[in-house]
């Protein structure tokens, strides 16, 4: 069985060495939807794959980019100083900030999520089966296990500024999942 959970978050960002000069040249924004599919071989004691409140985490880390300015980390050192010096909100991610790479960074990140979080109610296997971020009413980008092949990062190449991190339930959340 299949569950799916729906996020939604404001962020802008550039999308160097795209095809669109649009894209690769300029500051744009974009209202995100986030779409997370969950499996499990079984239903808890509640008849449910699992229960939406164990997602709070996943909560926080999508909440993370919201309103916040997505900087990939090959930026050049120049604009990164422009951008850390004019914005309190910044993610610092090692994969270009397209549809693609939201999509894969964050099965990565809800993945580690998922297998740090303790079932207590009689779940089964649950597991990341997709995630599926919109980048506009007309177009996504969903990222499955088998797409982790291009992965290249681990969680220490995330760097969330204190604008985000004091939001968090603990400041070093995200640095304890990902030791």
């Amino acid at each position: 069985m299949i569950i799916r959970k729906l996020y939604k978050f404001e962020a802008a960002h550039i999308v160097r060495n795209c095809s669109s000069v649009l894209c690769r040249e300029n500051i744009h924004g974009h209202s995100y939807i986030a779409e997370v599919f969950i499996t499990s071989d079984k239903l808890d004691r509640g008849f449910m794959v699992m229960d939406f409140g164990l997602l709070h985490q996943v909560k926080m880390f999508i909440e993370s980019f919201d309103h916040s300015y997505s900087l990939w980390a090959g930026e050049e050192e120049e604009f990164k100083r422009f951008i850390y010096n004019y914005n309190r909100r910044v993610a610092e991610i090692p994969v270009s900030p397209s549809a693609e790479g939201y999509s894969l960074l964050f099965f990565y990140a809800i993945d580690r999520i998922l297998k740090n979080t303790t079932f207590r109610n009689g779940e089964g296997h649950v597991q990341l089966s997709s995630v599926r971020v919109h980048e506009t009413a007309t177009g996504y980008a969903e990222a499955f296990r088998e797409d982790m092949k291009f992965v290249t990062f681990t969680g220490k190449d995330l760097h969330f500024t204190e604008g985000i991190r004091k939001e968090w339930e603990s400041p070093d959340w995200w640095d304890m999942l990902t030791e």
